[in-house]
């Protein structure tokens, strides 16, 4: 009886012993799988180098497949091979995709959700959602796709037409800004839309203010021209109001005008805008 339980446990020693082992091999697989997956991205994807695959290509795609199989927790991987369905509007294939990149690092994908959101579908509560969980996810200020989240819950609250708000944010990043850099690295958009905020809320002189000083820092603007002529006409300044136009039109031809890769912008002119606006002043007078 006693060799017998001797055996036994012998047995059951070399058991654990063996499970052990290979949960020791498991684990090492994957750690192995998951540098070479990180590798592999870095490489192929981590660099704008005119030879990597085309974004959305055949072999791009192909890449990305390989390199989620080897480990299914890379964040990076998952939102690159989610943009190709965003940009071809296929918002189905794309949200379960980028949805992937939020579960597995949300510190970095969840605000950049909330800003693919906003530019490309003007889902703007769901883009502020996203914004906000930032905020509680660090304790820095997120800056996806190189401006603040306050930048773009600017553009957000702006495309709700929650005015206080759009301005409160715009405030907050422009003061900001202004205190690290100083007013004249402040982006033309901000001064723009917070512009914008003031004008359709009514308040003609903060407006101004702002047009004025994107005027003032980048010189060539249609769209602050365009918008402080509105305001020029409405004061009963018509002729300044043309001047302004024409200079509008002209840095409109010359392509210094609000507008993005692949969507409209929020509140984007065109050069109809500024002619029917010319063409309404002229039969005004």
């Amino acid at each position: 009886m006693e060799r017998l339980l001797k055996y036994c446990l012998s047995v059951f020693m070399l058991c654990v012993s063996i499970t052990s082992c290979e949960k020791s091999l498991e684990t090492g697989r994957l750690e192995t799988n998951k540098q070479l997956s990180e590798e592999l991205f870095k490489e192929e994807f981590g660099t704008h180098d005119h030879l990597k695959p085309i974004q959305g290509s055949p072999a791009s795609m192909t890449m990305l497949d390989s390199i989620l199989k080897l480990d299914t927790t890379n964040a990076a991987a998952w939102r690159e091979i989610s943009i190709p369905y965003l940009k071809r509007g296929m918002p189905h294939q794309w949200k379960p995709l980028i949805n992937k990149a939020v579960y597995h690092d949300a510190k970095t994908w969840q605000p950049m959700r909330g800003y693919l959101y906003l530019i490309f579908y003007r889902n703007y509560k769901k883009a502020i959602a996203d914004f906000d969980a930032s905020d509680t996810l660090t304790d820095y200020i997120d800056h996806p796709q190189g401006h603040s989240v306050d930048f773009w819950r600017g553009i957000a609250y702006l495309g709700l037409k929650d005015y206080k708000n759009s301005i409160s944010y715009w405030d907050k990043h422009i003061k900001r800004e202004t205190e690290e850099s100083g007013e004249d690295w402040v982006e033309l958009e901000a001064f723009l839309y917070r512009g914008i905020a003031y004008y359709e809320s009514g308040n003609f002189d903060k407006a101004l203010e702002d047009f004025d000083k994107a005027i003032h820092y980048f010189k060539q603007t249609a769209d602050a021209k365009f918008y402080k002529a509105l305001i020029l006409n409405e004061q009963g300044n018509s002729e300044e109001a043309i001047r302004m136009l024409e200079d509008a039109m002209v840095d409109f031809k010359a392509g210094f005008f609000n507008n993005r890769d692949y969507v409209e912008a929020l509140r984007q002119i065109y050069l109809e805008d500024l002619e029917d606006l010319k063409k309404e002043i002229l039969q005004g007078n």
